[in-house]
C-alpha cells in the first residue's frame, strides 16, 4: 500500500519534500500532478525503479520515457540542445510542452529511443514538481498515469484516454503498484502535453496538447 503524502500544490511543505526526495533516491514510484496530467514516475538514474515504471504502464524497452528537469540550463545537461531548439524552448518553458533531443550520455538506455538515440525531456509550470526536482538534483521519470482496470483480468494496462477519473479513484487503482501517493487536492485531467521533434533544424509538433496553438503559427 502506498504512502500518501497531502502536500500544499503553490507551497510545498519541505519537510515532506525532503522525504520523498529520500524515499526516491532509495528506488520509489510515485504517482503525482504535472502541469498536464498525473503522471507515474522516479529518480531517473534508479534503474530498478524505471524498469517497475515500464512494467506498471506495460511499456517495451524500445518506447521512450519523458522525463522532467527544474531549468533550460538543465536540459542542456541531458540533450544537445541547438541554438534553434534554444530559442524556441526558452519562450515556452515551463510550460505544458514534451520536446523530442538528442540524447546524451547521461540518459540511461533504458530511458530514450534505442533507434534515435533521442529523449523527451519537459520543463513543467507545477511548483510542487519543481520542489521535487531541486531536492532531488535528478530528473524525474514522467509518463502519464492515464490507465484502466481491464474486467477480464484485472490488470493495469495502457488505453486511451477514457472518462475522467476521480483523483481518488486513481489512488486506488495505483495504491498497490506505487510506493508513493502525493495528493495537492487536484483533480486529474487528461489534457496532455504538446510534443514538439527538435531533433533537426526544423522544428516539427507531433502531438497537440495543452498550448499548442501558442506555437502553431512559428513552427
Amino acid at each position: 500500500m502506498a504512502k500518501i503524502f497531502t502536500i500544499h500544490p503553490d507551497n510545498p511543505q519541505s519537510r515532506r519534500i525532503e522525504e520523498i526526495k529520500l524515499a526516491l533516491l532509495g528506488g520509489a514510484i510515485m504517482l503525482y500532478p504535472t502541469d498536464t496530467v498525473y503522471a507515474i514516475g522516479c529518480d531517473l538514474n534508479a534503474k530498478s525503479a524505471v524498469e517497475r515504471v515500464r512494467q506498471i504502464k506495460q511499456l517495451a524497452n524500445d518506447k521512450p520515457l519523458t522525463f522532467l528537469c527544474p531549468s533550460l540550463s538543465n536540459v542542456a545537461t541531458y540533450a544537445f540542445v541547438s541554438d534553434t531548439a534554444y530559442r524556441i524552448m526558452k519562450r515556452l518553458i515551463p510550460g505544458p510542452y514534451t520536446f523530442l533531443l538528442p540524447a546524451t550520455k547521461l540518459v540511461p538506455r533504458l530511458v530514450q529511443s534505442p533507434k534515435r538515440k533521442t529523449t523527451g525531456i519537459r520543463v513543467p509550470n507545477h511548483n510542487v514538481c519543481l520542489a521535487l526536482l531541486e531536492a532531488l538534483g535528478n530528473p524525474i521519470i514522467s509518463t502519464s498515469a492515464h490507465v484502466r482496470v481491464n474486467d477480464e483480468d484485472q490488470e493495469i494496462v495502457e488505453d486511451e484516454p477514457q472518462p475522467i477519473l476521480s483523483r481518488v479513484d486513481l489512488y486506488d487503482h495505483l495504491d498497490k503498484l506505487v510506493d508513493i501517493i502525493i495528493d495537492t487536492a487536484e483533480e486529474p485531467t487528461y489534457q496532455v502535453s504538446t510534443i514538439l521533434d527538435l531533433t533537426d533544424e526544423e522544428p516539427v509538433i507531433i502531438r497537440r496538447g495543452l498550448g499548442w496553438e501558442a506555437v502553431a503559427a512559428w513552427v
